[in-house]
C-alpha cells in the first residue's frame, strides 16, 4: 500500500477550490441567461427555439448541481482523510482519499458533459441567428477567401 501523509489530501485543496470556482461561474452565467430569457418571454419576445433552449438550460443546471455536490464531497473527503491521518487511522485514510479522488473524477466527467451541452446550446442560438448551410469545421478552415 502506498504511504500517504497529511500533505497528500491537502494537495487537492487548491484544485478542488478552483474547480468549484469554475462551476460557480458557469452557474452564474446560466442564471443570468435564465433571467434574460424570462424577461424576453414576459415582454412577448418569443424566440423560435426558446423551448429547446430552456430544456438545455434545465439539464445543464442539473449537471452543474451534481458537479458542485461531487466537488464538495471530494473536498469533504479530503478533510476527513486529513483527520484520519492525524488520528493515525491509515487504512481508513486510504479509503477516504480514494473516495475523494473518485468524487473528483465524477465531478470532472460531469463537467465534460456540461461543456458538451453548452456547445449544443450555442449551436441552437447560432442556428436561430443564421441558417447554417451544412458548414462544419473543415469547410470553415478550407474556405477560399473570406468575403
Amino acid at each position: 500500500m502506498i504511504d500517504i501523509n497529511i500533505n497528500t489530501p491537502a494537495l487537492l485543496f487548491p484544485a478542488i477550490t478552483l474547480l468549484m470556482l469554475a462551476y460557480t461561474n458557469r452557474f452564474l452565467s446560466l442564471a443570468s441567461l435564465v433571467r434574460k430569457l424570462h424577461a424576453e418571454y414576459n415582454r412577448g419576445e418569443k424566440e423560435r427555439n426558446i423551448l429547446s433552449q430552456i430544456k438545455n438550460i434545465r439539464s445543464r443546471l442539473n449537471l452543474i448541481r451534481y458537479m458542485q455536490a461531487l466537488g464538495v464531497l471530494s473536498f469533504l473527503c479530503c478533510v476527513l482523510c486529513m483527520y484520519a491521518l492525524f488520528r493515525d487511522w491509515i487504512l481508513i485514510a486510504h479509503w477516504i482519499f480514494a473516495a475523494s479522488l473518485i468524487f473528483l473524477l465524477l465531478s470532472i466527467i460531469l463537467s465534460l458533459l456540461e461543456i458538451n451541452k453548452s456547445t449544443k446550446a450555442i449551436e441552437l442560438v447560432l442556428s436561430d441567428i443564421e441558417e447554417l448551410d451544412k458548414e462544419n469545421i473543415f469547410t470553415d478552415i478550407f474556405k477560399k477567401g473570406d468575403s
